[in-house]
């Protein structure tokens, strides 16, 4: 073995290393979100619950009398308006955290975890690319690593950017550890060199776009399955209903029906060009690899499916009467397409996109 060699399967090691050290790493910050959710105090989160009863019965907020000294003054609370037809006066939830300080320091150690993690992780994905000299998302397992990585990424972004998002934490380190165990177990493959046409610095634009567009649907679709849980939750409220004490307890810490609706839909209008793009860039790869542009191969029908289920989310979105949950269900199928374009189509649908393998 010449001292190249020896060094790209030093790398390969290392990477895989890396790869299982983040994953314990997920796994210490999956128990602090949980940690955070159970002792956040649910005292305080039952001001939410009172805020909620009382918006039900009332289309619009009505003034706050405040005692300052010898004098009344009238404070206007903060109005949420919901997107689906209608509105209600819901405030956002305090997080996952219950606005305690208990709560609020395992959140924090929680997310600390996930910055060591994704840390961690991104080392191994560039050391897998180290090891093979070239961009690491040629098969499905380096796909894999690559796109929790990205995903965690974009959520650490979104914090960074102070946005109330704290609350994905849980959801998301849980998708990226079943994620991690299935592309360690089942998508492992060997570091090795690619087929003549994926030689192209168009795998570096084209696969790393769909990776983004990909992390970032997904954020999109935790939002709205929140949402679809949240606006039940307000609903029931809203008809005289008592929800149970855990329905309660989890959904007073949520943002509001109307700021989850708000936060997928922006989610998925910004990375939807992205999307766009990608399916152009493939486009013009295949002009170049094989001598046409669109040749109805499998992977390309249904990334092409994704884009048209997103864009009806989109254009639903903009119709009056399709706003709410309507819309949202769109959002979930449309990201099911992504999901069955990457895990269905590689392993199960024969196409000119199965020769780098599993």
């Amino acid at each position: 073995m010449n001292l190249a060699a020896a060094t790209n399967e030093s790398l390969a090691h290392t990477s895989n290393v890396l790869i299982y050290s983040s994953m314990a790493v997920y796994t210490l910050a999956f128990f602090a979100h949980i940690a955070e959710w159970v002792l956040g105090s649910r005292s305080k989160v039952g001001r939410t619950a009172a805020a909620l009863s009382g918006a039900a019965g009332s289309s619009a907020a009505a003034p706050v009398v405040v005692q300052a000294g010898s004098t009344a003054v009238l404070e206007r609370p903060k109005v949420v308006t919901r997107a689906a037809a209608g509105t209600r006066d819901v405030p956002d939830g305090p997080g996952a955290a219950g606005g305690t300080f208990k709560g609020d320091l395992w959140g924090r150690i929680a997310v600390s975890l996930t910055v060591v993690a994704f840390v961690v992780e991104a080392g191994g994905v560039i050391t897998r690319a180290l090891s093979v000299q070239r961009a690491p998302w040629a098969n499905m397992y380096e796909f894999s690593i690559t796109f929790s990585t990205v995903a965690v990424g974009a959520y650490l972004v979104l914090l960074a950017l102070k946005k109330n998002v704290r609350w994905i934490g849980l959801p998301l380190v849980t998708t990226v550890l079943l994620d991690l165990g299935i592309a360690v177990t089942t998508l492992y493959t060997d570091s090795d060199q690619l087929v003549p046409a994926l030689h192209s610095y168009w795998l570096w634009i084209h696969v790393s776009t769909a990776i983004i567009c990909g992390a970032v649907f997904y954020l999109g679709a935790v939002g709205t399955v929140l949402y679809l849980f949240r606006d039940s939750y307000e609903n029931k409220l809203a008809g005289g209903g008592t929800p149970g004490k855990f329905a309660s307890s989890v959904m007073e810490r949520l943002p509001s029906a109307s700021s989850l609706d708000k936060f997928s839909y922006r989610i998925n209008a910004a990375v939807f060009p992205l999307w766009t793009f990608t399916i152009i860039a493939g486009a013009i790869w295949a002009g170049d690899a094989w001598g046409r542009y669109w040749g109805w191969d499998p992977k390309e029908v249904w990334s092409f499916i994704t884009w048209v289920a997103y864009a009806a989310y989109l254009h639903a979105r903009a119709t009056a009467g399709w706003k709410g949950r309507k819309a949202a269900y769109l959002a979930l199928v449309a990201f099911a397409c992504w999901l069955f374009n990457y895990y269905g189509v590689n392993i199960f649908v024969t196409g000119l996109h199965s020769y780098a393998g599993v």
